[in-house]
């Protein structure tokens, strides 16, 4: 774990981070707040790119609680049978559909709390809710974001919710909105697990990485 940076040298690396790309974007496909939360939530350890091509045909039939509910779950497993440990995620969807028509009016609620509530929401599945949707401030603490905050000294912690803390505490706030896209995109294309690329990192020489690579 990289000791954690200054709050000059963060503010450095998030202005660069900005400068690169002023708006950074989720990669789940959706339409509305149900099917982004429908779409994180099947996330759960299967990639973005998998969840899209399992979801693109679902959310043309299936885009609101009540018509999830009417598909049924044979249909909704039919859809995201590629993805793992679909069974469950399918009996979590149904269920929180329900619950989102029975006490929410269909709607997806703004708060992390009643988010949490709901079958399958996590605090990370609730945070980018929040985010993407409702443009809080809220910090979803992927691998990507642990190992980058960890090995660059951005956001160090020893799990996620103290990762998650550490972005909330040293992140300026002008960069709040945007700082978990920024994060997870440069860990999932350029800060890689194995061999991160280096040469091509636009925060090299702010970095506290010691095993940089050519």
């Amino acid at each position: 774990m990289a000791k954690q940076l200054d709050y000059h040298t963060i503010h450095e690396i998030f202005t660069r981070f900005q400068a690169a790309e002023a708006e950074p974007k989720g990669e789940l496909e959706h339409v509305n707040a149900y099917t982004l939360l429908v779409a994180v939530a099947l996330s759960a350890q299967a990639t973005d790119v998998g969840v899209n091509r399992a979801t693109r045909e679902l959310f043309k039939i299936a885009d609101t609680p009540q018509k999830m509910l009417d598909s049924g779950e044979e249909r909704l497993i039919e859809h995201i049978k590629t993805i793992g440990l679909f069974r469950n995620k399918a009996k979590n969807v149904m269920k929180l559909s329900r619950i989102l028509v029975d006490d929410y009016g269909g709607e997806v609620p703004s708060s992390r709390a009643a988010l949490q509530s709901l079958p399958g929401v996590g605090r990370k599945t609730a945070n980018v809710v929040l985010n993407m949707w409702f443009r809080m401030p809220a910090q979803a603490v992927d691998t990507h974001i642990f190992r980058l905050g960890n090995r660059t000294g951005i956001c160090p912690g020893k799990d996620v919710d103290a990762v998650e803390r550490a972005i909330e505490d040293n992140i300026p706030a002008e960069f709040q909105l945007h700082a978990h896209h920024w994060m997870i995109l440069h860990g999932r294309y350029v800060c890689v697990a194995r061999k991160p690329k280096c040469g091509a990192c636009l925060i090299r020489d702010l970095c506290r990485y010691e095993e940089k690579t050519v």
